[in-house]
């Protein structure tokens, strides 16, 4: 009997993880009936690992937060063996804004502190930490306020919320915080090497996606400089350099502060899915993810499975929304087959709207090509 594995990530803005294996797992179905198909839906510690990490047994935990401005929203956090999973954007994404200089400026991470706040209040031992999709650039300032920390201008006065504040900090008191997370352990799951600062750094790179223009962009930079010297006058270690320290505009940074380890994402979201098991003795693996291209040779799920699949011999198919490698770049991951679902619809709205059944007629198509050699 084949025994196909599906391993995909989220399609943005279509489907989610979840949805994308159940899809993918029709269309094998359609193309081999009698095939032992395994799911694992995977995440890269970004957007949408709660819903993979619900899938995989987790427990979901519902509360309102300060939003990335000052209205509130509901949020939500996993918990799994004892370990709280908080996803940053689920109390500060760039969904809860329309990006703009002013919200680039103002977007704070004070909601991501209180979610580990409500996980530790409730017994959490190990805290992992993912932060992409945040619409903030503040250096986790507002995640460590919520925790206790003082984040103080040189009169010793609160200097507020959001990166732009940053300007006027000088001093930081990180006792009340780390006293709060006495005993647990903290990780940030990432597969982002940018460093706080510079041109590679959380303002630079992501700071435009997050509405800030040029100007903004050096303001930022200037302020997570002063952040990162008011963290070191609190007694935290040089945050400004460490590869991993920029993710989610800074707010690793934060974490990092206060002693958290920086993790693989992918590494850290896959052990929890059964996927390395699920790959023994597979015939094929499939997975996807809305977009591939460079991004997805550096620790996204593509790269992941296709890492996993390589030593143990495993054929390795991809689907997605537009694929951007050319086939040097498909080479490299392994690729025997792949299909991106625009080449097969009439427009990219066209295609989001009806993901699911081109990932299953795609799928099917794949796999019978692959039957056939």
């Amino acid at each position: 009997m084949t025994r196909v594995v599906i391993a995909p990530d989220k399609f943005k803005g279509s489907l989610t993880a979840v949805e994308a294996a159940e899809a993918i797992a029709l269309g094998v179905r359609d193309a081999l009936p009698e095939a032992e198909i395994v799911s694992c839906p995977v995440a890269d510690g970004g957007e949408g690992t709660l819903d993979v990490l619900e899938a995989a047994g987790a427990r979901i935990v519902r509360l309102t937060v300060r939003g990335p401005l000052e209205e509130a929203v509901k949020a939500r956090y996993a918990v799994l063996d004892g370990t709280a999973y908080i996803e940053s954007a689920r109390a500060c994404g760039i969904e809860f804004v329309e990006p703009s200089p002013a919200t680039a400026l103002a977007a704070h991470t004070w909601g991501v502190g209180e979610l580990l706040m409500d996980a530790v209040m409730h017994g959490a031992k190990r805290l992992v930490l993912t932060v992409g999709g945040t619409a903030s650039t503040d250096g986790g300032a507002g995640m460590l306020g919520a925790l206790g920390a003082g984040v103080l201008d040189a009169f010793g006065a609160p200097v507020g919320l959001g990166g732009g504040t940053l300007t006027r900090v000088a001093s930081t008191e990180l006792t009340p915080a780390r006293e709060r997370l006495d005993g647990v352990r903290v990780a940030v799951a990432t597969d982002v090497t940018n460093p706080l600062l510079g041109p590679s750094g959380a303002a630079a790179v992501f700071g435009p996606q997050k509405g800030a223009g040029p100007s903004e962009v050096a303001l930022l930079d200037e302020a997570l400089g002063r952040w990162a010297h008011a963290l070191q006058v609190g007694g935290a270690p040089d945050v400004s350099q460490v590869p991993g320290a920029g993710a989610g505009g800074g707010v690793a940074a934060g974490a990092i502060a206060l002693g958290a380890t920086v993790e693989s994402g992918f590494d850290l979201i896959a052990g929890l899915t059964g996927v390395d098991a699920a790959l023994e003795g597979a015939d094929l693996v499939i997975t996807g993810e809305g977009s591939l291209d460079e991004q997805s040779l550096n620790g996204k799920a593509p790269a992941g499975i296709a890492d996993r699949a390589r030593p143990r011999g495993v054929p390795l198919m991809v689907l997605a929304g537009r694929i951007q490698l050319d086939e040097a770049g498909l080479a490299r991951l392994g690729v025997v087959g792949s299909s991106a679902l625009i080449d097969h619809a009439p427009s990219l709205d066209h295609a989001r709207a009806h993901a699911a059944e081109l990932l299953r007629a795609r799928a099917a198509e794949l796999v019978r090509e692959w039957r056939s050699r």
